[in-house]
């Protein structure tokens, strides 16, 4: 596990775990952060979920899962929290699982 003084824990690479990633990616609200996600980094107050009734400790509940799994990079940027996705990282450990979620969550006909 690594962390800075500032920093949340996140798995090292070597850590990351296919039962973890899976459950992680298994929740449709966690599924829509990591489809935002792919798209680049996103500070956290940006993230948003489909329903906008969701408490903020249940969002920030999501991104505890999603970022204990390895799936997310959660660190201190300023005020805020800059939210990426591990791609490289997942590719390496796991090549192809996350382009295959993100392509099965856009729908057919994509990617």
């Amino acid at each position: 596990m690594t962390t800075t003084n500032s920093d949340l824990p996140h798995p090292d690479e070597a850590e990351i775990t296919l039962d973890a990633v899976l459950f992680a990616l298994s929740d449709p609200a966690r599924l829509e952060i990591v489809a935002q996600l792919a798209e680049g980094p996103l500070e956290m107050a940006r993230c948003h979920l489909g329903d906008p009734e969701v408490p903020k400790s249940t969002k920030s509940h999501l991104m505890k899962v999603l970022r204990e799994a390895g799936v997310i990079r959660n660190v201190a940027q300023g005020r805020g929290r800059l939210l990426s996705l591990r791609r490289d990282e997942l590719d390496r450990r796991f090549p192809g699982l996350i382009g295959a979620v993100l392509a099965a969550q856009a729908g057919p006909g994509t990617g």
